[in-house]
């Protein structure tokens, strides 16, 4: 058995939620380890000898290895709301060690459109339709892995897209077929006047979207259609079955610092 001076805690992060918890738990002297997909995310941490930050892809397949490797005894799921594959896998893999996992879900917003400019998307293809793309000047706000999937109507519609200034986003968006006159890379927060002026600046009739909540700019986007009178498409989050949900940081923090403290002690 692992003893509680060699467990730690696994917080799957890339959102800004995860930075916040990790540094809390790690101010609580609980061991973490943060995993994060690139060395920009990775940045957003501070040293702290409790806070361990590894930076990379992990293979989903190998889940359970990574976790006893790394004497994870239990994970706290901060990953962004449309990041299902490794949520998945984690979720899997700590059914199968019969450890604990628990997912901070971050607030869904609930704000009907005064307009009915504001449209919910089942899933992508609810808006790949020629109704709702051919002729138009559409702005994607998706994330780079989205853009080839529309990649086949760059000919029917103008296509925009704002992606993450990372090499890795710019090479999907041109394999996609978007010209760099149609490309802005910008890191969020995004301010309202920034996002009113873009979407003005291209003359944009659609935006496409995803339900990341309040911190991944979907109440600024919603504002913004209503006061530019823009139709807005918000795909909806997948539905997971996760083993625990916490509702808020605070009961995430309670919940993790609950397990560390009736955790096994060294004998």
């Amino acid at each position: 058995m692992v003893t509680k001076a060699e467990r730690v805690l696994w917080v799957i992060g890339g959102t800004g939620e995860a930075v916040e918890l990790a540094t809390a738990l790690a101010a609580a002297e609980i061991p973490c380890l943060v995993t994060v997909t690139t060395a920009a995310a990775r940045q957003a941490y501070r040293e702290n000898p409790y806070l361990r930050v590894l930076v990379g892809g992990l293979a989903v397949t190998a889940l359970e290895e990574f976790i006893q490797n790394q004497r994870i005894g239990a994970v706290l799921d901060v990953s962004h709301p449309f990041a299902v594959e490794i949520s998945q896998g984690a979720i899997a893999a700590i059914q199968a060690l019969q450890l604990p996992y628990w997912r901070y879900e971050r607030p869904s917003i609930e704000q009907p459109a005064t307009h009915g400019l504001i449209h919910e998307a089942a899933d992508l293809n609810a808006v790949l339709t020629p109704d709702l793309l051919a002729g138009e000047r559409v702005l994607l706000t998706l994330g780079y892995r989205w853009l080839h999937h529309f990649a086949p109507w760059q000919a029917q519609a103008t296509l925009f897209a704002r992606i993450l200034p990372s090499p890795a986003a710019l090479t999907a968006a041109l394999g996609a077929g978007f010209t760099p006159d149609r490309l802005i890379a910008l890191r969020p927060p995004i301010s309202m006047a920034l996002e009113q002026a873009l979407w003005q600046q291209w003359q944009i009739t659609r935006v496409i979207t995803k339900a990341s909540g309040a911190p991944g700019g979907e109440t600024t986007k919603r504002a913004v259609a209503e006061q530019l009178k823009i139709p807005l498409y918000i795909l909806a989050r997948p539905k997971l079955d996760y083993p625990a949900i916490c509702q808020s940081s605070a009961d995430a923090l309670a919940t993790c610092q609950a397990w560390w403290h009736n955790s096994p002690r060294l004998t």
